[in-house]
């Protein structure tokens, strides 16, 4: 999840206007794992109806999976995925009530707790999987802990224990390291990265990074994927997209209707034929309340891929469509 929330940088925007009627279009294709192929982005629709996707990343590489405009998707990086258990299969809602609306095509869970075993059987049900992979902070509970010298670590990262900012400038020695967690991706079967972290100049990283820096490093991550012959998104830094959607192949968003920043997305993404995945969260003890009432129809007009979830990501999702 993102762990870089802007709460530090920006007060928390009032929710949007009450007259948004909620979610709706239960029984929209799915899309997603089996995606049709393009040459090359469709800009004359955006609409939610939409399953083109591509067989060719951002970087070029062929073969690659894209995901379709119009995906259904599951997002659960709390824990191992449990294959028999419908909340963390995103077949129910977080309190356990059923669900109208397709099952997930899509599965975005975590590099270290996922085993192979796990990502094969997610394929033989028609699947794609994407790898949760922190590329911008250390935890230091992470297994290659190890690996992280000093001079690289920054200061804490914001809300979460265990976890601090990394000095992106040093690609020397964060690269290999990436690559490593990358590889253990590709070997354990996943489809696409979903690199967190990626906006550590707009935070009190420790370091004197620059939006240029960060550039520098988010197309590192995102080469590095393609030429490991996997697709990868933009991870939030929505402040960045006009300078990075041409190198990533779509986006995962959190928050961008709380914060009333969801249209360049549009104007970036989804005009240049790439999906939007989208969460807004239901957790009264953050403060983030963001109902689907209030951006489920503007979210489907628009062609975005957006859920409800609960903020630890541990199971369970409300679709908009």
């Amino acid at each position: 999840m993102n762990r870089s929330w802007p709460a530090l940088f920006r007060s928390l925007i009032p929710v949007l206007s009450a007259a948004h009627v909620a979610c709706g279009d239960a029984g929209a294709d799915p899309g997603g794992a089996g995606g049709t192929s393009r040459d090359s982005p469709d800009t004359s629709s955006t609409s939610a109806s939409s399953t083109s996707a591509s067989s060719t990343s951002a970087g070029g590489a062929p073969d690659v999976w894209i995901p379709a405009l119009d995906t259904s998707w599951h997002w659960m990086i709390d824990h191992p995925l449990d294959l028999n258990d419908p909340k963390d299969m995103g077949l129910v809602d977080p309190t356990g009530a059923p669900i109208d609306t397709p099952p997930p095509t899509v599965y975005d869970i975590d590099w270290e707790f996922t085993t192979a075993e796990t990502v094969a059987a997610l394929h033989a049900m028609g699947a794609k999987v994407i790898c949760y992979v922190d590329v911008g902070a250390f935890e230091d509970y992470r297994p290659d802990a190890g690996d992280f010298p000093d001079s690289v670590k920054g200061k804490p990262d914001y809300h979460w224990e265990g976890s601090f900012w990394l000095d992106i400038r040093q690609i020397d020695v964060l690269g290999p390291i990436m690559e490593a967690r990358f590889q253990v991706c590709k070997d354990k079967g996943f489809d696409a990265i979903e690199p967190d972290e990626v906006d550590g100049y707009a935070n009190d990283s420790g370091f004197p990074l620059t939006y240029e820096d960060q550039i520098a490093y988010n197309r590192f991550i995102a080469d590095l994927a393609h030429g490991m012959g996997m697709s990868v998104g933009l991870k939030g830094d929505i402040e960045q997209a006009e300078d990075l959607w041409p190198h990533f192949d779509w986006t995962l968003n959190e928050q961008c209707f709380e914060y009333e920043e969801c249209e360049i997305l549009v104007d970036t993404f989804l005009a240049n034929g790439k999906a939007v995945f989208e969460v807004e969260y239901d957790d009264p003890f953050s403060g983030h309340m963001t109902d689907r009432s209030l951006f489920c129809e503007q979210a489907n007009a628009w062609g975005f891929n957006s859920m409800e979830m609960p903020l630890d990501l541990d199971g369970g999702r409300w679709p908009c469509r």
